[in-house]
C-alpha cells in the first residue's frame, strides 16, 4: 500500500516529539549518573569573619585601697574626719552641691569622694553621678570588681553617705556637664561645684590663717553673692561671672544663670575641644572666670595604699593583722600630713610623665558575662575616635586648630561661619 506524500507530512511532527523526549530523558540520566553520592562529597569551604589575633590577659584582683571600710559595718566604725576639717554641725545657709562625674575605674572614685569628706566637704552635698552605661547593676550588686563600671553602691551611699545619681544611658563629657546643669536648674540651684574624678584634695594645712579647703569653696560662694561683687563703682555697672576655676576645672563653680544664657555645652563636640569651645564663649560674651584658690588639687592616675591617711591615721602594712591605723587623731600641719603631700605630689608627676595620662582607664578588663557588659578594648578604641570626631567639629565650628580661640581672632557668632586659618596648613 503506497503512502502518499501529504500523509507523510503528518507524522513528522509526531517523530520529532518522540525525539525529543527521548533526548531529554537520556541527559538526564547522564546527569544522574555524573554526580557523586554525599558521602563523596568534599565539604564546600565556609566564608566568615576573619578575627584578630588578639590574645587578653585579665588583669589581676584590683586590692583593697580602704581596708577599715572594707570591714565596716556602719558609718561609726569609719576614722573620724580630722577635727579641723569638720564641717559646722548646722549646714551654712549657702548651697554647695558637689557633682564628680564616674565612668571608670572605682579605686580613683572611691580616692576624690573621701578626700573631699576629709576635707570638709559635707557627704550629704556630695553627688555621684554614675555614668556607666549598666542601668541599676551597680546598685543592684550585678558587677564585679573588674568589670571597668564597677562602683560599690553600698559603700558610697551607706558608709560614706553621699549620694548617687545614674544616667540613663553612656553619656559624653559634654552632655555630662549638660547633665549637671540640668539637674541644678531642676533643683533652682543658681550655682554649683563640679570636680573630675580623677583627683585628690586636701586644704593648705601648712599656712597661716587655717580654714578647710570646703569653708574656703564657701567663703568663694559668699563673695559671689555680694550685691558688689564685679560692680564697676564708677560705671555701676555689674558684670556677670561664669565659672570660677580652682586648679583650672579640677574644681569649678558655675554660675547656672550664664551657662544656660549660652546653651550650655556644645554636645556635638563630646571630649577634648568641649571646655575650650565653652569657656571661650564664656570669655566672648565678657562672662568673668576668676581662678580661685581653696586647698591643694592633685590631678592623679592610682590611689594611694590606704585611704585611712586621708583621716590622718597612718595605714598599716598589708596584709597585717595588726590595728596600726586606729591611732590617736592625729594633728594639723603634721609629720603625717607633709607624708601625704609629698605622695600625692609624686603621684601627680608619675601622671604627667606618662605618654598616656589617661591610662588608669585600662587598667581593668573584666566583666564578661555580666549585665551591660561592653568589650574594654572596643570601648577604649570607640572612645578614642569619638574624641578625634569631636575634636574635628570642634575645628570646623571656629576654623582654627587649638584652643587659642580668642587669640586667633574669632568671637561671638563666628561659628560655622569662618573659613579654615592658617593652622589647617
Amino acid at each position: 500500500m503506497s503512502i502518499s506524500l501529504r500523509s507523510r507530512w503528518v507524522f513528522l511532527p509526531l517523530v520529532l516529539a518522540l525525539g525529543a523526549i527521548s533526548l531529554y530523558f537520556l541527559r538526564l540520566s547522564i546527569h544522574h549518573e555524573a554526580q557523586p553520592r554525599p558521602e563523596d562529597q568534599a565539604s564546600p569551604e565556609k566564608k566568615g569573619p576573619i578575627y584578630k589575633d588578639v590574645h587578653r590577659t585579665i588583669a589581676p584582683p584590683l586590692p583593697e585601697y580602704f581596708p577599715i571600710a572594707a570591714q565596716a559595718k556602719s558609718p561609726s566604725d569609719l576614722p573620724p574626719i580630722p577635727s579641723w576639717n569638720k564641717p559646722p554641725e548646722k549646714h551654712v545657709p549657702e548651697s554647695t552641691r558637689l557633682y564628680i562625674g564616674f565612668t571608670r575605674f572605682w579605686p580613683l572614685l572611691q580616692q576624690v569622694v573621701v578626700s573631699y569628706i576629709t576635707a570638709g566637704w559635707p557627704p550629704e552635698d556630695i553627688y555621684v553621678v554614675e555614668n556607666t552605661g549598666t542601668m541599676d547593676s551597680n546598685k543592684r550588686g550585678l558587677l564585679t570588681i573588674q568589670n571597668p563600671f564597677y562602683l560599690d553602691y553600698h559603700r558610697l551611699t551607706k558608709l560614706l553617705g553621699v549620694n548617687i545619681i545614674s544616667t540613663p544611658s553612656l553619656q559624653t563629657f559634654a552632655q555630662l556637664q549638660n547633665f549637671y546643669l540640668s539637674e541644678a536648674i531642676n533643683n533652682n540651684l543658681t550655682h554649683y561645684f563640679w570636680s573630675h574624678m580623677d583627683v585628690a584634695v586636701h586644704a593648705h594645712e601648712d599656712k597661716e590663717d587655717f580654714k578647710s579647703l570646703y569653708m574656703r569653696a564657701v567663703d568663694v560662694v559668699r563673695e559671689t553673692q555680694k550685691p558688689d561683687y564685679l560692680l564697676d563703682k564708677e560705671t555701676g555697672k555689674k558684670d556677670e561671672w561664669g565659672v570660677q576655676f580652682f586648679a583650672y576645672d579640677w574644681l569649678t563653680m558655675v554660675n547656672v544663670k550664664t551657662f544656660a544664657a549660652l546653651g550650655g555645652w556644645d554636645t556635638m563636640v563630646g571630649y577634648y575641644g568641649t571646655d575650650c569651645d565653652m569657656y571661650s564663649r564664656l570669655s566672648f560674651n565678657n562672662y568673668h572666670q576668676p581662678i580661685q584658690d581653696a586647698g591643694m588639687i592633685y590631678d592623679v592616675t592610682t590611689s594611694l595604699d590606704d585611704l585611712s591617711i586621708l583621716y590622718r591615721r597612718r595605714p598599716k602594712p598589708r596584709n597585717s593583722d595588726s590595728n596600726a591605723n586606729a591611732t590617736d587623731p592625729d594633728t594639723l600641719n603634721s609629720t603625717l600630713f607633709h607624708d601625704l603631700k609629698t605622695t600625692l605630689a609624686q603621684i601627680q608627676q608619675d601622671k604627667r610623665d606618662d605618654k598616656y595620662r589617661n591610662s588608669w582607664q585600662l587598667r581593668q578588663n573584666g566583666g564578661q558575662g555580666e549585665p551591660y557588659y561592653y568589650d574594654p578594648d572596643g570601648f577604649e578604641k570607640a572612645l578614642q575616635m569619638t574624641i578625634e570626631v569631636g575634636t574635628k567639629i570642634n575645628e570646623e565650628k571656629w576654623g582654627h586648630r587649638g584652643c587659642d580661640l580668642k587669640a586667633a581672632g574669632v568671637k561671638e557668632g563666628d561659628q560655622w561661619r569662618v573659613e579654615h586659618d592658617a593652622t589647617f596648613d
